[in-house]
């Protein structure tokens, strides 16, 4: 399997058919199988720096949910936290993996539980960043959104990026370049990626991940939860709760860190993760 360098673009190579419409994958290293599953507003442009050290130990499987980066839905399918976890319950059947290590950011954490718990996706352990499962984890800036959708939809397009550029900024602790932030927010340009931005902000619910916190005490796989310890969007205390309702999991912190814990600091987030399922 290839390995992704910094000098290379990042851009998923590969497109498989599903249900719900077609996702962006790509696969690198060789080892153990992984899965990394991003959030929101992000896509797989967050593990890029993270995946070559990743990469070195396992076989890495990236894919963009479906409404994000590279990947779309088919018409009629919101890209919800159920239908992203039922997507992936397929890309693991498509690859044919029988019980991969699972790692879920942001909104990535209820689907990689969810496709656990409920899809019943085997994993050999499961690695949980930042993740927006025991609620209320709605952002004030996304319950602002989607208590007034109608005003986001049809603001002007460039008043509309001014926002959720704004926004995408507060999601590190370390400043982000101009070239990062623009990969970023390329998804989200114009009048369709507002769309697209919007699509997914009402589609995300809380609802999705109420079943998953009530199977919590019935993850049996090694569980880690990672958290950026400067967080802003999801505070530590967030993890350490969702830590404190699965039997054995480990709750640890990366320092100098925010919610874009693999952004911020990719090789220590890659270390803590290759540590983990070394040692499980």
């Amino acid at each position: 399997m290839s390995t992704p360098t910094k000098s290379a673009p990042w851009k998923l190579s590969q497109r498989v058919q599903v249900t719900a419409g077609e996702v962006a994958t790509d696969v690198f290293g060789d080892g153990p199988p992984l899965v990394l599953v991003h959030g929101t507003p992000a896509s797989s442009y967050l593990w890029r720096n993270a995946v070559p050290e990743l990469a070195r130990h396992h076989t890495v499987h990236v894919w963009d949910l479906l409404g994000f980066g590279e990947s779309r839905p088919a018409p009629g399918a919101a890209p919800s936290i159920a239908q992203q976890a039922r997507t992936l319950a397929e890309l693991v059947e498509h690859w044919g993996l029988t019980a991969p290590r699972l790692v879920g950011h942001d909104i990535g954490g209820g689907v990689v539980l969810r496709a656990h718990l409920i899809e019943q996706v085997p994993a050999a352990g499961l690695a949980l960043l930042d993740a927006a499962v025991i609620g209320p984890w709605n952002t004030p800036f996304t319950d602002h959104q989607q208590r007034h959708a109608e005003a986001y939809r049809t603001m002007p397009t460039h008043v509309f990026a001014d926002i959720v550029g704004a926004r995408l900024r507060t999601a590190t602790h370390l400043p982000m370049t101009e070239a990062d932030a623009a990969a970023y927010l390329a998804p989200w340009d114009g009048a369709e990626g507002r769309r697209r931005w919007m699509e997914q902000v009402c589609a995300v619910t809380f609802e999705d991940t109420r079943g998953v916190v009530e199977r919590l005490d019935r993850v049996t796989a090694p569980t880690l939860v990672l958290w950026g310890q400067e967080d802003q969007w999801l505070a530590p205390a967030a993890g350490e709760r969702l830590a404190a309702a699965i039997p054995g999991a480990r709750f640890a912190t990366v320092a100098a860190a925010g919610h874009f814990i693999a952004e911020d600091q990719p090789r220590e987030t890659a270390e803590a993760l290759v540590e983990f399922f070394g040692s499980h």
